[in-house]
């Protein structure tokens, strides 16, 4: 096993020098060294062969009982010295203070093929940021996370990715629904990949403790390993960065809106700094199309991460960062029209998504009117919004009145739509045929562009949780089934058209279906 070993964020960042692994506060350091806990009996559930190549590394690699031990904390490899960050956050909008990796332990740095990447552990033991936890993960949500890296991935979506996923062999005591009823489950470990796993919080806590001799450190590290086409750091260049950082982050949502994904968990220490998908705790995909759904059952009263809010939320995480680098740039007007732009550009770029999901190829004025009046008819009644843009592809403009009949599969109770909701469906449909006329494109052209855009297969709750449900008995099979599926989310895949349904109505409120905790 060879891996082209890097540690370039060890050697050129200020560590923690206090070496016990003790729940501490922690200043003037970007991480602090911590070794994995050893696990008892470990066993590897699965590994992605596409981040297996992504390192060097080859199926006989990933067989080798050294590959396994790595994976799980019982080997530490030499030259290599496993760190936990420190960070602060915005958790539901309250500042948080330092925060860290309470669960994740980074082991080293691989570079292949020109690129770089950070090899992480979730759920390998105790940090100084561990706090009052163990810093310990369980199945359950070890394979949401692997399964749902590599699935939003392939969608198309900015992301960390998922190298393997095993089991430890422990025990683990776990308070699934946070409502005093705590039980033993299943111990496992993900090894999570990624160019950086720093987030907004990484910058956050060196700007709350007015240590800019730190922040300006970690900023010139950052804009050199991640940023190197800025050029090399100076005022200037910070506000170009942050530009970029905003671009990212607004491009990631659209991805997140586009596919129907809501994060829920969007605080400051879980945004990338290159905007990608990091941290998946209790996300989930829309069932029925409704912008005040939240998969969080923390956030089940006020909603602040509900899918209709991500992109405000979005900004909102973006003004805390333009805070915490406004000591190098000292220049808030600068600053306030790149937030400014945020806004334009998520106007702009929403509508061309949704133009994209409606097979619309050229600008029209009534475009805006025509898709707000689409997701008022999506909110009439309980409406798949998966299977209704999937099935929307098939739609002739010269037989509006074969639109319903279309997507009838996409409503949760299609026998109860009333004349008046069918009256409203369709004349949307008379209004969106009227538009398809207006386009250059030919049916088939537009059904071949719809369908890269709108997935036949996403990884709904349900399916992970029938994922887990079959993998704590020790059946492994749909694991590997969703991960190859979700492979090519767009095609057809006629083997694996059973998955492409609504969420069934056991479902509906079983914990880890509908709504999940925080808790794993």
């Amino acid at each position: 096993m060879k891996l082209n070993i890097k540690n370039k964020f060890t050697t050129q960042l200020p560590a923690d020098p206090n070496l016990e692994n003790s729940r501490r506060q922690v200043t003037e350091a970007c991480f602090s060294y911590v070794t994995p806990k050893h696990t008892s009996n470990p066993e590897l559930l699965h590994v992605s062969p596409e981040m297996l190549n992504n390192l060097g590394l080859t199926k006989s690699d990933a067989e080798s009982e050294k590959f396994l031990n790595v994976v799980t904390g019982n080997i530490v490899l030499e030259n290599t010295t496993p760190y936990a960050m420190c960070y602060a956050g915005h958790q539901f909008g309250n500042w948080a203070g330092q925060l860290g990796d309470g669960r994740a332990i980074n082991l080293f740095e691989v570079e292949h093929d020109q690129k770089n990447w950070v090899v992480q552990l979730k759920g390998a033991g105790e940090t100084p940021y561990s706090r009052s936890a163990d810093g310990l993960a369980v199945l359950r949500s070890s394979i949401r996370e692997y399964l749902c890296s590599e699935a939003m991935h392939h969608l198309g979506v900015p992301t960390t990715r998922a190298l393997s996923l095993a089991l430890t062999g422990d025990k683990v005591l776990r308070d699934v629904m946070y409502n005093g009823n705590p039980e033993y489950e299943k111990g496992a470990i993900v090894s999570r990949v990624s160019p950086s796993f720093l987030r907004f919080g990484s910058y956050e806590i060196f700007a709350a403790r007015q240590d800019h001799k730190n922040l300006k450190i970690l900023v010139d590290f950052t804009i050199k390993e991640h940023f190197p086409h800025l050029g090399a750091p100076s005022k200037d260049i910070y506000t170009q960065f942050f530009s970029e950082v905003c671009a990212r982050t607004l491009e990631m949502i659209i991805h997140w809106q586009r596919v129907g994904f809501v994060h829920g968990v969007m605080n400051t220490d879980n945004m990338s700094i290159l905007g990608l998908t990091i941290d998946y705790g209790p996300y989930g995909w829309l069932e029925g199309f409704d912008c005040g759904w939240t998969p969080n059952t923390t956030d089940n009263q006020h909603k602040r991460y509900r899918y209709g809010n991500q992109p405000n939320i979005g900004l909102w995480n973006l003004y805390q960062l333009a805070n915490a680098l406004y000591p190098l740039i000292e220049d808030a007007k600068a600053m306030e029209a790149i937030l400014e732009t945020y806004t334009t550009n998520f106007e702009s770029q929403s509508l061309a998504m949704m133009r994209s999901k409606l097979g619309l190829q050229s600008e029209n004025a009534s475009d805006v009117l025509l898709i707000q009046a689409l997701e008022d008819a999506l909110q009439l009644t309980e409406t798949d919004m998966t299977i209704f843009f999937r099935q929307l592809s098939s739609f002739k403009p010269g037989k509006a009145s074969e639109g319903l009949p279309l997507v009838n599969d996409a409503f949760y109770a299609p026998t109860e739509l009333s004349d008046k909701i069918k009256a409203q469906w369709n004349a949307w449909f008379d209004r969106y045929a009227e538009r398809l006329l207006t386009e250059s494109i030919s049916n088939s052209e537009r059904v071949v562009k719809m369908n890269a855009v709108n997935p036949k297969y996403v990884l709904r709750n349900y399916m992970a949780q029938l994922a887990i449900d079959a993998a704590d008995k020790g059946d492994n099979t749909l694991i590997d089934e969703l991960f190859q599926m979700m492979k090519k989310p767009y095609d057809e895949q006629p083997q694996y058209e059973q998955w492409f349904a609504k969420r069934p109505e056991w479902a509906r409120d079983k914990v880890g279906c509908s709504m999940l905790s925080c808790s794993s």
